[in-house]
């Protein structure tokens, strides 16, 4: 709120009317505000205490985290959910640090979210003369994402909210900085000034239509395929583009395989889904059409065994950015423009001369999906003592099939690479997992921003490893009473709880924990529901229960510690070795 100052009048010495001001603080929030952010994320601490507090006076509301890299994976999770760029708010020096991970991991996810992070004087910086968390953030923020902003002035704080929005969410969205010294927050000005300051963004991630030769390209590809197949990625999960995505599917008639944050855009029992099939439609392919994914790691980059012969396949591609072409493959018809108006151009070139793929081709996957869904089957109702993944995913394979609404967050090793492929999702958007970097530590952030964007409850699937990462985060999930039911698959270690010290050493080997340790106590220990689960009924009844009541849980899944294996099924990313010591 503005503040007040009375002044006097140098003539009669008499008090005039009090003039309203405004500072720096809230200038801040009331350019979020105005461009309809209402949620913060962060950690606070010299000198963005305040503006926390006077965030939360004002009605926005602020999520205080135990660490600064979870609120930012929460703020790009949140980025993700809503299309508008999630804030994460910081203090200087090292709390900027830990959340430029989370910054730049957006960057990479294409995730849209904003650093907001206090800092030391420039004139002090500048001379390097030692001041409290003294370090030039800006200079260190800008390789690692889309944009970097310094405000100097008070009056300048509104533009550059603006441009960080529209830096954040424009093209293909991504990670932005916006660097506040400390003596910023303080600076005051005439409130009517300050409000006239502020710019309300309009448009700030404008269509960007493909060219009619492209669309004509793409579908002239698309028809000549014998073997076609359409891979849908997380960016066509953020376009929210769900009704023309299932359109284009059905109408083509073409088999599709969601890559592991885009599956649910269209149900994964749907007849067209090739996941069950994925090693066969990879391999077989002559014409892939690429849909908000790309040929990373993820995909091998359309290289190797996988991808059968070199030079056996030709891609299309839908990317709004054009750098994204030819990235590792040639791509015969690139489809540059935002997916939404992409797909909605397609659309309109399938008409009624379209003829659907071979029956050979749909056939061929349908028997290979059967196969491979029988043979797992078995593995997903045992009731084996210890579990085993496939035992403690069956158990919530079923509960994620009734609870379609519920938010589904999943990282780990073996934890997240048989989940991926034994949990079926059935609506856009309840995925989240590690992404592109796959890397571990996005759980707890993800599963607060899911439940605080949505309000759905939140069903956190956890490696005992990854779990170590931002476990502390459920006294947050407590603090805030979300309805988060965390599990972690517990096997005593990562990948497994067997391998024992090469030297002979008494350390335990690098890859052990500590044995039978009991998680659940930890989020009693904050007021939350902790389970101890050994089998599969078990574990059933608890995550039931949990999701019933919207308290916050955490169910201690006990996997047996022999079940793992290295790097769940990337362990070829390990180097091996060829030296051996005699």
């Amino acid at each position: 709120m503005p503040a007040m100052a009375q002044s006097v009048d140098a003539k009669t010495n008499e008090a005039a009317e009090p003039e309203s001001l405004t500072d720096g603080f809230h200038l801040v929030i009331d350019a979020l505000k105005l461009n309809d952010i209402n949620t913060i994320y962060g950690v606070p601490g010299i000198p963005i205490t305040d503006l926390g507090r006077f965030a939360q006076a004002e009605g926005m509301r602020v999520i205080s985290f135990r660490h600064e890299q979870h609120a930012g994976n929460a703020a790009a999770i949140a980025g993700f959910l809503t299309q508008k760029p999630g804030i994460c708010l910081t203090v200087s020096a090292p709390g900027f640090l830990n959340g430029l991970t989370a910054l730049a991991n957006a960057t990479t996810n294409c995730f849209p979210m904003i650093l907001i992070s206090g800092s030391s004087e420039r004139e002090i910086v500048d001379l390097q003369q030692g001041d409290y968390e003294e370090m030039d953030q800006l200079a260190i923020a800008k390789p690692l994402c889309k944009a970097a902003f310094r405000v100097l002035h008070a009056e300048d704080i509104g533009i550059a909210v603006a441009r960080a929005i529209r830096a954040a969410v424009s093209g293909r969205p991504g990670g932005v900085y916006l660097d506040l010294p400390a003596k910023l927050l303080g600076q005051v000005m005439e409130a009517e000034a300050g409000r006239k300051s502020l710019v309300k963004v309009v448009d700030p991630a404008p269509r960007q239509i493909p060219a009619p030769d492209a669309v004509a390209r793409a579908l002239e590809v698309l028809k000549g395929a014998k073997r076609p197949l359409i891979i849908l990625g997380k960016g066509a999960a953020y376009a929210r583009a769900d009704a023309d995505i299932r359109a284009l599917v059905e109408k083509s008639g073409i088999p599709y395989l969601p890559m592991s944050m885009a599956k649910g855009l269209l149900p994964d029992d749907h007849p067209q889904s090739a996941g069950p099939a994925r090693s066969l439609v990879l391999k077989e392919a002559d014409v892939v059409m690429l849909i908000g994914a790309r040929l990373n790691w993820l995909l091998s980059h359309g290289k190797g065994k996988s991808w059968g012969e070199p030079g056996s396949k030709t891609f299309i591609q839908i990317d709004i950015e054009p750098r994204e072409m030819d990235s590792n493959l040639e791509i015969a018809a690139p489809l540059v423009g935002d997916i939404g108006s992409c797909v909605s151009a397609l659309l309109q070139g399938i008409d009624g001369d379209w003829q659907a793929p071979p029956s050979e081709w749909t056939d061929a996957i349908t028997e290979r999906k059967e196969k491979n869904v029988a043979k797992m089957s078995s593995k997903l109702l045992s009731n084996s003592l210890p579990m085993d993944f496939h035992s403690a995913l069956g158990a919530l394979r079923s509960i994620v099939k009734e609870r379609p609404d519920a938010i589904l967050v999943n990282e780990g090793a073996n934890t997240l690479d048989f989940a991926r492929s034994i949990i079926d999702m059935y609506q856009p958007r309840k995925r989240l997992d590690v992404g592109t970097w796959g890397i571990m530590g996005i759980g707890m952030g993800a599963a607060v921003a899911a439940a605080v964007e949505t309000g759905k409850p939140v069903l956190a699937v956890e490696g005992d490893s990854a779990f170590g990462f931002s476990g502390m985060e459920i006294e947050t999930i407590c603090r805030y009473n979300l309805p988060v039911c965390v599990v972690v698959f517990n096997n005593n270690g990562i990948y497994r709880g067997t391998d024992v010290n090469p030297s002979g050493g008494p350390d335990v080997a690098t890859t052990v924990f500590v044995k039978d340790s009991r998680y659940d106590k930890m989020m009693e220990a904050f007021g939350g529901v902790g389970v101890h689960a050994t089998t599969p009924d078990e574990l059933s009844r608890a995550v039931n229960e949990a999701m019933d009541s919207g308290k916050p849980t955490l169910v201690n899944a006990v996997i047996d510690e022999k079940a793992g294996t290295e790097s769940g099924r990337i362990g070829n990313l390990n180097p091996q070795s060829v030296v051996s010591k005699t």
